[in-house]
C-alpha cells in the first residue's frame, strides 16, 4: 500500500497521529517504532533550527516554553524549503496569535528583527559606491539623484525597544525604553544594527521605492537629518549605485 506525501508529512509532524497505514521498513515489516524515532528526530531538528533562528526569543520566554511553542509552530508551519536557514518566516504572525505569549506583546516585533538579521546575513553581496561619489555631482543636481541600496539593508520599526531588548539579551547591556526603529546594514560579513529616527526610516523606504533624493527628503518630513542618514548609509557601504 502506498502512503501519500500528505499523510506522511502530517504524521511526521503530529505525534498524536498513528503511523501511516502501509508504511514498512526495508524488510517489509510495519515501521511503527522506526517511524516514531524518525518523527522525534524531525521535531528535534526543526526545534533546533528555530532556536538557532530566534535566540533572543528563546531567552525571553525560557527553554521549556520555547520548546513547547516550537512544537506548536512546526506542526502549523512545516518547512516549505530544504534550506533550514530560512525556516521560521511565519513566526511573527504566529506569535501575534499565540495566546500563551500574550503577556509579551513585543515578541512578534523581536521575531521580525531576528528574521531581518538573518535575511541581511544571507543577502547577496553588492559593491558600494566610492565614499566620494556624491562629490562628483554639482550641488544643484543632487536633489534629482536616485540611489540603489544594498540587498542586505533592512528596517524594523516597533513601538517596543526591540534593539535594546536584543542587546540586553545578547550582549548584557542595559535595556532601553520606548519604541525603536532599527536599520540593519551589512558592510562586511556580519549585519550591524543602528537605531535611527522614524524620519530617517521614512527616507530610506522612499529611496528603496526609487524616489529622488529630494523626493525622499520630502517623504521623510522636516524632522529629517539628511546629512546624518546619508553619512550612515555611506559609512555602512549601503549605497550601491547613483542614478542621475
Amino acid at each position: 500500500m502506498n502512503v501519500s506525501q500528505s499523510d506522511f508529512r502530517h504524521a511526521v509532524l503530529d505525534p498524536a497521529l498513528p503511523t501511516p497505514a502501509g508504511l514498512a521498513d526495508g524488510q517489509g515489516r510495519a515501521a511503527g517504532k522506526r517511524f516514531d524515532v524518525y518523527r522525534n528526530n524531525v521535531a528535534v531538528s526543526l526545534s533546533d533550527a528555530l532556536e538557532t533562528a530566534f535566540p533572543v526569543i528563546r531567552k525571553l520566554v525560557g527553554d521549556d516554553f520555547f520548546r513547547a511553542m516550537a512544537g506548536v509552530y512546526l506542526r502549523a508551519h512545516p518547512p516549505t524549503s530544504p534550506l533550514m536557514m530560512f525556516y521560521g518566516e511565519q513566526m511573527p504572525a504566529f506569535l501575534a496569535g499565540f495566546a500563551p505569549a500574550a503577556s509579551l506583546p513585543y515578541l512578534p516585533d523581536m521575531a521580525h528583527l531576528e528574521l531581518a538579521l538573518r535575511h541581511a546575513y544571507h543577502a547577496p553581496d553588492a559593491t558600494p559606491i566610492a565614499a566620494d561619489a556624491l562629490a562628483q555631482f554639482p550641488p544643484e543636481a543632487l536633489g534629482d539623484l536616485r540611489f540603489s541600496l544594498a540587498p542586505a539593508l533592512r528596517l524594523v520599526a516597533s513601538p517596543y525597544p526591540v534593539h535594546g531588548l536584543w542587546r540586553a539579551n545578547m550582549a548584557g547591556e542595559a535595556q532601553t525604553k520606548g519604541g525603536e526603529t532599527v536599520l540593519i546594514t551589512r558592510p562586511d560579513l556580519d549585519p550591524q544594527m543602528h537605531v535611527v529616527p522614524p524620519a530617517s526610516a521614512r527616507f530610506v523606504v522612499a529611496l528603496q521605492s526609487d524616489a529622488t533624493l529630494a523626493g525622499a527628503a520630502d517623504e521623510a518630513g522636516d524632522a529629517l537629518d539628511l546629512g546624518a542618514i546619508l553619512g550612515l548609509l555611506l559609512q555602512q557601504r549601503a549605497i550601491t549605485e547613483i542614478k542621475p
